[in-house]
């Protein structure tokens, strides 16, 4: 069979298996990316997320010696909800982000390319292919760039003409010889709402992104979150998805192709406080098979300990303070402290200030001096 006549099977197979688009690209290094990756490494805009050295990241020999050709797919995903739950008070909700709704797209998408990577080996048995979604060393972006399933936005995401940037990518590299397809022009323009428009200043400019201060790499750390970004973060408990919701492009865009992605309203907008207390156990069964969970449950809890804050709940003080009190882990102790101040009612300055005698962790100690610092203003 020839490499023209594979493809054109390759692209009916991916739709009878609901891959929403598909591209094709050369194996070529990705030279531009890897000047752009040193850079960004210089500057110390890197998350330390990514995998792989800058030469691993752009050149798919390094991952596939026989690499001719790489395959980039993508599918579409929800922006909307039915019916979504009203954040009320007493029962404050926080957020997930749109890419975190519904079934971890991890696994959707690898068995999507499984899928793929069967049928192609049983055209071409002695097929050699590499699989990757996002955790891969490959940047999905720029494979599905130079495939032609979309242009890199200003926000750093793929905009599709179809789908907008609401979409999960994910790439075969393959020693089979597929022609190239056009890749699409540029289309952001002088457009610049997205850079203007984010909460952190984390796009640098136009393309450029300063990982460290992106909302959707914060929410994910472990440690204390910077105070400069505590207010900015607001009622987000994974993920960020302004640089997309203020897209042109993205407007009116709203897909519901996959059952796996459509959102559990409770679990994408969930109630704060019963998240202060959850087990382990809870969390896996709650959460597990969101993307968002992939860090466990202690960046979850602390953002929820700081959007309770950021509403002054009154009715988590109780919550807050047996946190502050008997949590065993200082970020979700010092938190609870720092939130407690934010609320700022008379309880919470008594319970800081008697918490305060009994705390021997320096750095909780500090949060509650923040919180108490509150009591001034």
């Amino acid at each position: 069979m020839d490499a023209e006549q594979l493809k054109r099977e390759t692209i009916a197979y991916s739709k009878e298996i609901g891959i929403d688009k598909i591209g094709f690209a050369s194996a070529d290094v990705f030279g531009e990316l890897k000047s752009r990756l040193i850079r960004q490494e210089q500057l110390g805009y890197h998350s330390g997320f990514e995998k792989g050295s800058p030469e691993e990241r752009t050149e798919p020999e390094r991952l596939l010696p026989s690499s001719q050709s790489i395959i980039s797919i993508a599918l579409a995903y929800p922006s909307k909800m039915e019916n979504p739950p009203k954040n009320e008070k007493g029962a404050r909700r926080g957020q997930f982000a749109r890419a975190s709704w519904g079934e971890d797209y991890h696994t959707v998408l690898r068995e999507k390319l499984q899928l793929l990577g069967s049928f192609l080996r049983e055209k071409v048995p002695e097929v050699e292919l590499k699989l990757m979604v996002d955790t891969g060393e490959l940047s999905d972006r720029a494979v599905a760039e130079r495939a032609g399933i979309g242009f890199s936005g200003k926000n750093c995401a793929i905009i599709t003409p179809e789908f907008g940037s609401y979409v999960y990518l994910g790439e075969l590299v393959t020693n089979l010889p597929f022609a190239p397809d056009e890749p699409i022009q540029e289309g952001c323009g002088d457009c610049n709402i997205c850079v203007d428009s984010c909460p952190t200043d984390a796009l640098v400019q136009g393309g450029q992104l300063n990982a460290n201060r992106c909302i959707a790499f914060l929410t994910q750390t472990k440690g204390f979150l910077e105070d400069e970004y505590r207010t900015k973060i607001g009622n987000r408990v994974y993920g960020c998805d302004t640089c997309q919701t203020v897209c042109p492009f993205n407007r009116k865009k709203d897909f519901h192709l996959h059952e796996e992605f459509e959102p559990d309203p409770e679990k994408v907008k969930p109630v704060l406080r019963p998240i202060l207390r959850i087990s382990n156990r809870e969390f896996k069964e709650k959460f597990g098979r969101m993307a968002g969970s992939w860090r466990g449950k202690k960046p979850i809890q602390r953002n929820a300990i700081l959007a309770l804050g950021h509403y002054r709940e009154i009715e988590a003080v109780e919550d807050l303070v047996h946190l502050m009190k008997n949590d065993p882990r200082p970020v979700i102790r010092g938190t609870a402290a720092y939130s407690l101040g934010k609320i700022g009612t008379p309880e919470c300055f008594e319970e800081l200030e008697m918490a305060r005698g009994d705390e021997t962790d320096e750095k909780v100690k500090e949060e509650m001096e923040k919180g108490l610092a509150f009591q001034m203003n």
